[in-house]
Parts: structure tokens; C-alpha cells; sequence
């Protein structure tokens, strides 16, 4: 596929528009905007997001905001024990009029799909899950029908020690290309939320910021952002920095290093830059790259493991 050079003027204007989508939904997620601009990096980057906190902190809303600030169709899965497959992907039901089957779409037929407490959900039906993820499409009856585009996955877990939760594998795991916590609210941002009007509220209230043929540009112009030979060495050395570090039983894959050069050209768009600075780089990685590392034992925290690596691989 043949990429686009840059326009001129093309990363302030889309600066301009990421900015003006996070300060609407900083209305409703309060004060939560550096994690808000990492989810829209995340799906102007045309990846999946994977929010890992407590329940009762705003993961939910924060989906409902995204998806109604940007005019895209939403549909949320709850995700419990007797989660079956068709309840994710749809049914073929006999119609005896026609005296044939016929397939009703199930809830990943949206644009923005909620996947709530995803580790709730057994391993089978989580499975139901990577075919859409990864190739925008799911397999039913022989035919592979298409999802529609933008087509995003925001799936909330619960810490892993709460009753009921099964880990998601690893496989899974690297098909979102961030995970994020919000954390509880500042103590202003919290007071804001207690004394101001219901959220569910104030998202009735919400009217688009830019629509679908805006989102898909952007998403394209993220192709376009330039990358420097300089910043692949760069990049390669973390990858390979990675799978030395004696903590782990093995480092980041070579589609997570994808994955941090498609996130860090979104991340320099955000930011109204035509190409990607090692800042870039190391804005993204904590939540590109946590979620990927597996400790060789217990005690090793992914998030010391970043700091480590940022800390001994020199910008080249």
C-alpha cells in the first residue's frame, strides 16, 4: 500500500482536532487527560485498548465518551462466566418463511465494542474475540464477514486477584496495543464529580466533535508521519535490550515492536509533529510494552522493568 506523503500544515490541524476531542471528554472524565490523549493515540493508531483498574473509576464512561464525541455506533458486552461465542460474534436462526437460516449479527457488529470485565469471561469465549481484533473481521459458516471501519475494541479487567477473573493469555494480551489505568480522580476532579450533575447525564448532552471520514483521515496520516533510520536503530535497541534484562523470561516481540512505532507516530501526530521523536518512543512504551513482558518470577513489576530500560539504552 502506497503511503501518503505528508501534507503541510497536516499535524497542526490534527493536533487542533485531538485537542479539541480530549478537552470535550475531560468534561466527562475528569481530570484524566493524559490517559484520555494515550486512548485516542491508541485508536487513531488503529488499536485495541485494554483498561485495567478497579471497578466504580470511569472505565465504562470513558468508551461511552469516546464513542459519542467522535459519532461512531457502540455496543457494550458484558462479560460474564456463561459468556458463550455467539453471544460475541451472532446466531444463525431458522426463519420458516424463507425456510432457511439466517445470520443475526452480534454485538461486535458496532464501531466502538465495550468488552466489560473481559477476564470474567471464560477463555472460550475470549477467544471469540481475537479473529475481530486482528483482522477486522469474523468467520461464521465458511464466510468472513468484515466489521465495520473504524472498528475499536476497549475491554475493561479487573485486577487479577478479585474472585471469578481468569487471566487473559498472552495471545490476547498482545492483540491490544495499550493498556492503561485511570486511577482514582484528584482530589478537585473528584469533588467536581460528587457535587456536578450524573455523567450519564452530561453524555446525553454530547454532540460529536468530528465524524467517521475525520477519524479514518487521521488514522491514514498516521501512515505518513515520518521515521528516521536514527530512531529504528533506536528502537531496535530497546527490543533488543529487552530480551537481556535477567528478570524476564522473554522481551518485546518484534510486532511489539510494531506496535510501539505504529503508537509512537500516532503520539507525534497528537502532538501536531510530522515525524517521531525518541520522545515519542518513550511516551508510548510504558503502556505499549507492560502488558508484553513476562517476569521470570514473582516480585518483578513490568512498570520497574520500562524504567530500567529507558534508563540503560542511550538515544543513538
Amino acid at each position: 500500500m502506497s503511503i501518503t506523503p505528508f501534507k503541510p500544515k497536516a499535524a497542526a490541524d490534527a493536533s487542533s482536532r485531538v485537542a479539541a476531542l480530549v478537552s470535550a471528554a475531560s468534561g466527562i472524565v475528569l481530570g484524566k487527560s493524559d490517559v484520555l490523549r494515550l486512548a485516542v493515540t491508541c485508536l487513531l493508531a488503529g488499536g485495541h485498548l485494554l483498561l485495567e483498574d478497579l471497578p466504580g473509576v470511569g472505565k465504562t464512561t470513558l468508551a461511552q465518551t469516546l464513542a459519542r464525541l467522535l459519532g461512531l455506533s457502540y455496543q457494550r458486552l458484558q462479560c460474564t462466566s456463561d459468556l458463550m461465542p455467539a453471544d460475541v460474534i451472532g446466531v444463525s436462526v431458522y426463519d420458516r418463511n424463507d425456510s432457511q437460516f439466517r445470520f443475526h449479527p452480534g454485538p461486535v457488529f458496532t464501531q466502538v465494542l465495550l468488552a466489560d470485565e473481559i477476564n470474567r469471561a471464560t477463555p472460550r469465549a475470549q477467544s471469540a474475540l481475537l479473529e475481530a481484533m486482528e483482522e477486522r473481521q469474523v468467520s461464521v459458516e465458511g464466510r468472513a464477514l468484515p466489521l465495520p471501519a473504524p472498528f475499536f475494541v476497549i475491554a475493561t479487567q479487573n485486577p487479577s486477584d478479585q474472585v471469578g477473573t481468569y487471566p487473559l493469555p498472552e495471545s490476547q494480551l498482545d492483540r491490544f496495543l495499550m493498556r492503561l489505568s485511570l486511577g482514582y480522580p484528584g482530589r478537585d476532579a473528584e469533588r467536581e464529580l460528587l457535587q456536578g450533575r450524573d455523567r450519564r447525564a452530561l453524555l446525553a448532552d454530547l454532540e460529536p466533535v468530528f465524524g467517521v471520514d475525520d477519524l479514518l483521515d487521521l488514522q491514514r496520516q498516521v501512515d505518513a508521519v515520518h521515521v528516521a533510520d536514527a530512531l529504528v536503530d533506536y528502537l531496535q535497541a530497546l527490543l533488543a535490550r529487552s530480551r537481556e534484562l535477567p528478570g524476564l523470561a522473554h522481551g518485546l516481540s518484534p510486532r511489539a515492536g510494531l506496535a510501539l512505532l505504529r503508537a509512537a507516530r500516532a503520539w507525534a501526530l497528537v502532538h501536531g509533529r510530522g515525524h517521531v521523536l525518541p520522545e515519542d518512543l518513550k511516551a508510548v512504551l510504558p503502556s505499549v510494552a507492560t502488558h508484553r513482558l513476562v517476569a521470570r518470577e514473582a516480585g518483578v513489576r513490568a512498570e520497574a522493568t520500562i524504567t530500567q530500560l529507558l534508563r540503560t539504552v542511550a538515544v543513538i
